[in-house]
Order: structure tokens, then C-alpha cells, then sequence
């Protein structure tokens, strides 16, 4: 049997960003979409938009474009965004209550369900949208219970790596890090770690690399 070919992760985030601007136009009413709109909304080539759309088959009509409707559920289909993914987030400081209170994660289906931290002072306080804010120790069994998937881990950098232990024993499926550390990849849990200084960093170099080109 032919090995299936992996899809290049850069292909899954810009599949992600071309289901943005799909919602916008056809809200507006708009039933049919070219690749050089598309690309243009999402400023990529139209070349790029139809080679990371043929990893999944073929959904436009050659002259025409894409019909709206069925490709944004066609790319709802391959995120898995077409059903409801439940989280739980451990560290309830400034970013966790962000991130919990950020209305752009139950659009998208993805629907806070648990909040855990380790501050006595923060153990039983309720959450704007309704959440009781629970200790360490509720981890486990409410992310079975709960069927939890996904963790958000916001914690200080030292707690990070032993809340990941205590999610993966906990049987999550996948954890989304934002402590400002790295965490180690573990082969039964996937692990994505999300550091805005190291984007921020990589802004600051490339200003500076333009001062430096412009004087």
C-alpha cells in the first residue's frame, strides 16, 4: 500500500486562514469565490491556495472558482472544526481569564468546559461565563468525566512541565502551551507551545534590520 504523503503543517494553518474571510462573504451573500480572491484576501498566491486546497481533493470548477458554502464546509471537515472540542485551562491569571473570556474560541467550537489553579485564593471563584475555578487535584478526574481533549496551559514557567504531567496522566489529548517555556513533546499527547515573545523578538529583529537598510 502507498504511504499516505504528510501535509505540510504551513498547508493546515493557511487552510485554517482561508476559512476567515469564506465566513465574511458569505455572511455578504456571496455564493462563488476564484483562488485570486481568495489568495488576495488572505494575501498568499492563487498558485499556493489551490496547490494546499488539491492535497484534499478537488472542489472548484476551473474558470469558475469554488462554490462558498461547500468549501468552507469541505475545510471545516478537514480541521475537524465541524463539531464541538472541549478544553480545560489550568492557570487562571490576566492571559488564562483572557483566554477564557476570548468569545473568538466558542465560535470556532472550541468551548472551555474546566479552569483549574493552584492559588487558594482563586479556588472557587466564578468565572464570567459561568466556570468554577477548580484545584490541581479536580484535574484528573474532570477531564474524564468532562471529555476533556485539549488543555491550555497559562501557568508561571516553573509549573508548566508538571501540569503537562498531570494533564497527560489525565488522558488529554493535546496541550496548547502558553507558559514562556518550552515544553517536551510527549509521544502520547500532542504539544504545541505558543510563546508571544519569541514573536515578538523576531519583530524586533527584522525593525531593526530595516533601520539599519534604510540609514
Amino acid at each position: 500500500m502507498m504511504k499516505e504523503a504528510k501535509i505540510p503543517d504551513a498547508t493546515i494553518e493557511r487552510i485554517s486562514l482561508y476559512s476567515r474571510p469564506l465566513e465574511r462573504i458569505l455572511e455578504r451573500g456571496v455564493a462563488v469565490v476564484s483562488s485570486e480572491q481568495l489568495a488576495r484576501f488572505c494575501r498568499v498566491n492563487p498558485a499556493q491556495v489551490r496547490k494546499d486546497l488539491s492535497y484534499f481533493g478537488e472542489f472548484g470548477v476551473r474558470g469558475i472558482g469554488y462554490n462558498v458554502r461547500d468549501l468552507l464546509r469541505e475545510i471545516k471537515k478537514i480541521l475537524v472544526s465541524d463539531r464541538e472540542w472541549r478544553l480545560g485551562i489550568v492557570g487562571l491569571g490576566n492571559l488564562g481569564k483572557a483566554l477564557v473570556q476570548h468569545e473568538n474560541f466558542l465560535n470556532r467550537g472550541y468551548e472551555f468546559v474546566a479552569a483549574f489553579d493552584v492559588d487558594p485564593a482563586k479556588i472557587g471563584f466564578r468565572l464570567p461565563g459561568g466556570l468554577v475555578i477548580e484545584p490541581p487535584s479536580k484535574i484528573q478526574p474532570l477531564t474524564r468525566s468532562l471529555a476533556i481533549e485539549v488543555g491550555l496551559i497559562a501557568t508561571p514557567p516553573e509549573e508548566a512541565e508538571g501540569v503537562a504531567n498531570l494533564l497527560v496522566h489525565a488522558g488529554i489529548k493535546a496541550i496548547l502551551n502558553f507558559a514562556p517555556t518550552q515544553l517536551r513533546q510527549r509521544k502520547c499527547c500532542l504539544v504545541e507551545n505558543v510563546d508571544f515573545t519569541v514573536t515578538l523578538d523576531n519583530l524586533a529583529y527584522h525593525v531593526n534590520q530595516r533601520v539599519k537598510e534604510g540609514s
